[in-house]
């Protein structure tokens, strides 16, 4: 994707859709780009202001290789929106924004990109602010910077989320108050219309919204948050379903999660030390917290985003407590999942006393491990296990690997199932497919029409994993392709390859 001018217009919406399960699906595992793009200093956006190095392509890389599917990457505008009535967003910070999530989109990742600073009463040069008096200039300069975003990137495909704001409320932790939340339901409003009239595929793009300071309790309970219409979403968008989806943060029991002191420091049913355990905010709460989300917005066809959570690293006051971290991490994941929500673990940059840090970047190493493999392990709860065929809904063949043992770079292709073992395929708590010790792929790391799908010595990368998704196709988290009998054959010998998702027989599979 260029990152010197704005995208070739779009005239029509021509992304392929997937409705709330699929896309929730397809996201995975979410991490994180925090303190990067939203960094400031007296109100002027720069990467590099609160001490993380700038963002390369290595380390979304490292990212991806960790087993992450999904980047949030917030971002500050403040002082580079120029002054009104045209509000225009400095060019250069426009661009450099679209390169950071090409790292990410260009590898076939989905990518979620926001508003996030400008909310906030406490960072300089802030304006998007619920109790202001002017409440006329700041949705005209809303209306007009989400203009511009949305317009750059109108031509991506459903991988990219755009989301309206972060953490908005009037800065106390009470209850709502008015008219800040009407306030904040008009921003998601202008949001949703702005970027839909923007066209292209925009107009079917899945838009993430907020309530009350992405607050669980505030937002799904009679505090006043208010839904975004979708007036001027695509034709393509099938009458029944939603392209909005609710975006909240969890970080509950505060006092392990993010206060700055050793009181609290382990969590959950593990825990060994009831005074070193909050008395509130363990397993159940977390779970009535996802089910008020589930109750509220998901059964309604509203998909969720816990666009934030984590824990802070107290392990210089208890040498446990990433135990009880990646306790947390994977609970949450497994919940949210439970629930029909995606997930997206906050990660500053930061390692050492009261960091998030999952990695080191600038040297782009995994510094924690172990809440990444947790983080693995809750995504994979509930999915099937063993080995399993994968047979075609249109030919009633298996997926096949032929040789014993099979040399890397074999294709895989359709035959008679007979339960041998080049048929026999393992699904991993990672999402790789294994067969006779090798793992399926996306050859090359291919992210075109025709890709091959064969065999290789399995390395952890996104192109050798897997979602199985509700309609039955089975995508590559690598490109977002399809497992695809080649053009619809049925025959033995048919050649597997990925191609764009159509939902035609030939890209749906039973696994038994």
């Amino acid at each position: 994707m260029s990152v010197t001018g704005f995208a070739s217009p779009a005239q029509a919406d021509t992304m392929t859709q997937r409705n709330a399960t699929q896309i929730i699906a397809d996201m995975g595992a979410g991490w994180n780009l925090g303190n990067s793009l939203e960094a400031n200093t007296n109100g002027v956006p720069s990467e590099t202001a609160w001490n993380n190095p700038t963002v390369t392509q290595s380390l979304i890389d490292s990212v991806q290789a960790a087993g992450f599917d999904t980047i949030r990457i917030p971002v500050s505008y403040l002082n580079h929106i120029g002054s009104g009535p045209n509000y225009t967003i400095n060019a250069n910070w426009l661009n450099r924004i679209q390169q950071v999530v090409d790292y990410a989109y260009d590898r076939g990742m989905h990518v979620i990109i926001n508003m996030h600073g400008d909310g906030y009463k406490s960072v300089g040069g802030a304006w998007l602010i619920c109790d202001a008096a002017d409440q006329t200039t700041i949705r005209a300069k809303y209306k007009s910077a989400w203009q511009q975003i949305a317009t750059r990137f109108r031509d991506y495909d459903q991988r990219l989320i755009l989301e309206s704001m972060n953490e908005n409320f009037d800065g106390q932790y009470g209850a709502p108050t008015q008219p800040c939340y009407s306030n904040i339901n008009a921003y998601n409003q202008i949001f949703v219309d702005t970027v839909r009239q923007t066209g292209g595929n925009n107009g079917s793009r899945w838009l993430l919204v907020p309530g009350w300071n992405t607050n669980i309790d505030y937002t799904t309970g009679n505090y006043g948050f208010v839904i975004p219409t979708d007036n001027y979403r695509s034709s393509v968008v099938p009458s029944g379903e939603r392209r909005i989806m609710i975006s909240v943060h969890y970080y509950a029991p505060w006092d392990f999660a993010g206060e700055e002191n050793g009181n609290i420091t382990q969590w959950g049913p593990n825990a060994t030390n009831a005074s070193k355990t909050s008395t509130w905010g363990q397993e159940d709460y977390m779970d009535s917290q996802m089910k008020l989300t589930y109750d509220a917005f998901v059964s309604k066809g509203y998909p969720v985003v816990v666009g934030e959570y984590g824990a802070i690293d107290k392990s210089s006051f208890d040498s446990a407590n990433n135990r009880y971290r990646q306790d947390f991490a994977r609970t949450m994941v497994a919940t949210a999942k439970k629930y029909g929500a995606a997930t997206v673990y906050w990660d500053n940059g930061f390692n050492g006393q009261y960091g998030f840090g999952l990695f080191n970047r600038s040297t782009n190493q995994v510094t924690q491990q172990g809440i990444i493999n947790a983080i693995m392990t809750g995504l994979g709860s509930g999915q099937q296990t063993g080995s399993v065929a994968i047979v075609g809904a249109g030919s009633n063949r298996c997926a096949d690997v032929p040789g014993s043992p099979a040399a890397n770079g074999t294709q895989a292709v359709l035959w008679d199932c007979n339960g041998g073992v080049n048929q026999q395929f393992t699904r991993t708590s990672a999402g790789e497919l294994k067969v006779g010790g090798k793992c399926l792929e996306a050859s090359g790391w291919g992210t075109s029409n025709g890709t091959t799908a064969a065999v290789w010595d399995c390395h952890g990368g996104n192109n050798q994993k897997w979602n199985v998704n509700s309609n039955g196709t089975i995508t590559n988290v690598h490109n977002g392709l399809c497992l695809d009998a080649t053009g619809g054959a049925t025959a033995n010998g048919t050649k597997l390859i990925l191609w764009s998702c159509s939902g035609s027989a030939n890209q749906r599979w039973t696994l038994r």
